[in-house]
């Protein structure tokens, strides 16, 4: 059962795409009214404790929402399997990230961050590779990136080991400074660049 503010959603999807044995997959920007309390609920389990917004009430999430919604560099979709939300992936100008500061940012980089949703029923083998597969495909396809740049949680060995058998090139360590403004804060982070390449 998917958790709702009540509000209705207008967005429709940016990209489609059919995949042969897994299903049609679906990014929709996010609504932050409409999509706030699934995100919270997400975000809040200890499973995403790397998302950095484990403490955060669905007020604060909708804002946060709310604010990456106004910008132009930064970009927030919900991704459905054939209707059901699975996850939620963004994507950010890097020359407008704080992760900027931390590396030589090269034209044509695109950051991405993914949030996979709590699994339905028993474990899916290939669920999340094949998911990344059709997410950097719309990187590169929808946003005319050449290189897709990731800066997971450095302790977050699980999300570095399938960007790296996604076929990411795995980077040196960073400390991505915290940002405190106020429309938004961010803690500093020890993060793991990865890099993708236009295929």
């Amino acid at each position: 059962m998917t958790a709702s503010s009540g509000a209705p959603a207008t967005r429709q999807p940016v990209f489609i795409r059919a995949v042969e044995g897994f299903g049609t997959v679906t990014l929709t920007p996010v609504d932050p009214a409409a999509d706030s309390a699934l995100i919270h609920s997400w975000v809040i389990e200890e499973r995403a404790r790397f998302w950095g917004m484990a403490e955060a009430g669905r007020e604060l999430v909708q804002e946060i929402y709310e604010d990456v919604d106004r910008r132009t560099t930064h970009h927030a979709f919900l991704v459905r399997r054939d209707g059901e939300p699975v996850a939620l992936f963004q994507t950010y100008d890097c020359a407008e990230d704080r992760i900027s500061e931390c590396y030589e940012v090269q034209p044509g980089d695109v950051g991405i961050h993914l949030l996979l949703g709590p699994a339905q029923g028993a474990p899916e083998h290939g669920f999340s590779a094949t998911l990344v597969s059709v997410l950097t495909a719309y990187v590169f396809e929808g946003c005319g990136a050449r290189r897709l740049v990731g800066e997971p949680d450095a302790r977050n060995g699980k999300a570095i080991a399938l960007l790296e058998h996604s076929g990411f090139t795995i980077g040196p360590e960073i400390e991505l400074p915290e940002i405190d403004l106020p429309e938004v804060f961010l803690p500093a982070k020890k993060a793991r660049l990865v890099f993708l390449t236009t295929p």
